[in-house]
């Protein structure tokens, strides 16, 4: 059996916001709960929530198997991405890159990536979406050094742009759904 493990980054600034999106309400939840649900509901995962300032305690406790703390979160996504994968052992076969603001992507897009991952070290199955591929994405185990090298904003494109023809892609449109402002979030209603 292969073994999976899913990262939720929620370790960003949120300055367009004004405030703490991922704790903002939507239909009754924080926007952080909808993407931790949906990675706990998607299989017997291993759940990793990625935090900066704000540790999210009650939320993490409810659904995340571990906490992985990023000191460096201020230097953009692709340290938090570097976070989740350097917690990541020897046993883990693939990790799953979630953001936490894609508050529409659920447990059945997540385990579509996962069937449609070959198993093998070094696939990577994104989602498509917007006419872009992005996340969330799984990446096989091969590419944890690459992804614990990231050290800025740009996150993990230029690993999909470098392994181009390794990459399978899963249609789900809702994923380019994203929060990053008080009327994104008034919109979705």
């Amino acid at each position: 059996m292969m073994r999976v493990a899913i990262a939720i980054l929620a370790a960003g600034k949120a300055a367009r916001f004004g405030r703490q999106k991922l704790l903002a309400a939507w239909r009754g939840r924080p926007l952080l709960e909808y993407a931790l649900r949906a990675s706990r509901e998607s299989c017997e995962c291993r759940v990793l929530l990625v935090t900066g300032e704000e540790p999210f305690v009650d939320l993490a406790a409810r659904y995340a198997d571990r906490v992985v703390h990023n000191p460096r979160f201020a230097d953009g996504i692709g340290t938090s991405i570097a976070a989740a994968a350097k917690a990541c052992d020897s046993t883990t076969d693939a990790l799953v890159i979630v953001l936490g603001d894609q508050l529409l992507v659920t447990a059945d897009h997540l385990r579509a990536l996962m069937t449609t991952w070959d198993g093998e070290e070094g696939g990577i199955v994104a989602t498509s979406y917007a006419d872009t591929r992005g996340p969330p994405v799984l990446f096989g185990s091969a590419y944890f050094s690459e992804l614990a090298a990231l050290h800025d904003d740009s996150g993990a494109k230029r690993i999909l742009r470098a392994h181009a023809k390794r990459v399978r892609t899963v249609t789900f449109e809702p994923a380019a759904v994203d929060v990053d402002t008080p009327d994104d979030l008034a919109g979705l209603d």
